[in-house]
């Protein structure tokens, strides 16, 4: 406890504070600083963490500083960062640092929110009332822990009353069914909404945890949490499983890629580099899926499009690509692996269904080259058989072709 001296617990231990070496006495500073302090430079001391006569050394300072990117949750980040920049200046003032600014860039991102289960209590003379009901009188709120409630936000009393003594005796009025008040919020422990990520990791694994947490939604936005969403990230990696295994028996081959599968290949390759560059994890999440479907209705099983496919999710659900990997005959890590660069030939469609509309309304659609000119698609149109059927004998007043996108046929 404090002291009227002001002195510390630490300044008060003499034993502690009084040391002898080599024969003579020394005392040992007790004046320490918070621990602020020292969580606010560590991003320098990272630079040279085995210099035992600086922080860092001038060249390692030059080299790396400043930081390049800053990720953190608002409400850490916001004090954390004030203190770092004030110590940091301190030291470009010393003359120790070569910024002015220790961090170039700033994410902070947002929180995993809780979906909380409230019951209202019924201020002027007690007890519990459902929520449909509650407008009839005056009433507080309060947390129950959200175990006691289904999907349909109906109260198990019973449960309730024989899992929590303090509505052991409690009356509860309501109309057949007892409902509670919804509401996210940020997870708390007292608010009964937090959830344990070590439960998502034995139910479902790391993967899907991993997985999900990204596909939320935008990495600064705070996202409402759901475990029912959990089940269709965890069917999402039994789906890539399935593209290299059946029955547990591996299904790739050396066999040459299509177009197709090229295609979907390259598409994903650049799209996640660009999420990622973005830190648009949620897209890059989506865009996984999406090539997943593709190369499982093209039925593709070649080498050459599911290895690289590997090492592009590797840092999306890093378990499940090590073990792809490894069962695909690799003996080092996939995590040694580069990122496969994409190919620009195989991300352009050499051809293009166009819907052909007469008078404005649709009535069918045709398959024509990409690299057709205006009065091509218009000869290809007027000389397909069933266009021709289309028009019942008449003769087109107007044509609008717009390359890549419409025709149109006015009559």
């Amino acid at each position: 406890m404090p002291t009227k001296s002001g002195k510390s617990p630490l300044a008060r231990n003499e034993s502690w504070k009084n040391i002898s070496l080599n024969g003579e006495l020394f005392e040992r500073e007790t004046n320490t600083m918070p621990q602020w302090a020292g969580s606010c430079w560590y991003y320098l001391r990272f630079l040279d963490p085995n210099n035992s006569s600086k922080f860092a050394s001038e060249s390692s300072i030059k080299y790396w500083m400043p930081v390049d990117l800053y990720i953190g949750g608002a409400e850490h980040a916001v004090l954390h960062l004030l203190y770092s920049r004030f110590w940091h200046k301190v030291l470009y003032d010393l003359g120790l640092v070569n910024t002015k600014e220790p961090f170039k860039k700033l994410v902070n991102q947002g929180m995993i929110l809780g979906n909380s289960a409230l019951i209202h209590r019924k201020i002027d003379d007690g007890g519990y009332v459902s929520n449909d009901l509650k407008d009839k009188y005056k009433t507080q709120s309060i947390h129950i822990d959200i175990s006691f409630v289904n999907e349909n936000n109906e109260l198990d009393i019973e449960l309730l009353k024989q899992k929590n003594s303090d509505f052991k005796d409690a009356e509860f009025e309501y109309d057949k069914i007892f409902y509670v008040e919804r509401e996210v919020e940020k997870m708390s422990k007292p608010q009964y909404k937090v959830i344990n990520p070590d439960d998502i990791c034995n139910n479902y694994g790391a993967d899907t945890l991993r997985l999900y947490e990204m596909f939320l939604g935008t990495l600064e936005q705070s996202k409402p949490w759901s475990t029912s969403g959990i089940i269709g990230v965890h069917n999402f990696l039994k789906k890539l499983w399935r593209l290299y295994f059946q029955e547990n028996e591996i299904i790739v081959k050396e066999s040459a890629p299509n177009d197709n599968n090229l295609k979907t290949l390259h598409r994903c390759i650049k799209k996640v580099a660009n999420d990622i560059e973005n830190f648009s994890f949620n897209t890059a999440v989506s865009t996984l899926m999406i090539t997943v479907n593709e190369l499982t209705q093209q039925k593709c099983t070649s080498k050459s499009i599911l290895e690289p496919m590997a090492i592009i999710i590797s840092s999306f659900a890093p378990h499940i690509a090590e073990e792809i990997w490894q069962q695909l005959g690799n003996t080092h890590s996939i995590t040694s692996c580069n990122y496969p660069d994409y190919d620009e030939k195989y991300l352009h469609d050499s051809t293009k269904i166009y819907p052909v509309s007469i008078n404005g309304k649709l009535k069918y659609k045709i398959e024509l080259p990409t690299n057709l000119s205006k009065e091509e698609i218009e000869k290809e149109i007027l000389a397909d058989q069933v266009f021709i059927k289309k028009l019942n004998g008449q003769k087109p007043k107007r044509v609008i072709v717009v390359p890549g996108k419409i025709i149109n046929f006015v009559l």
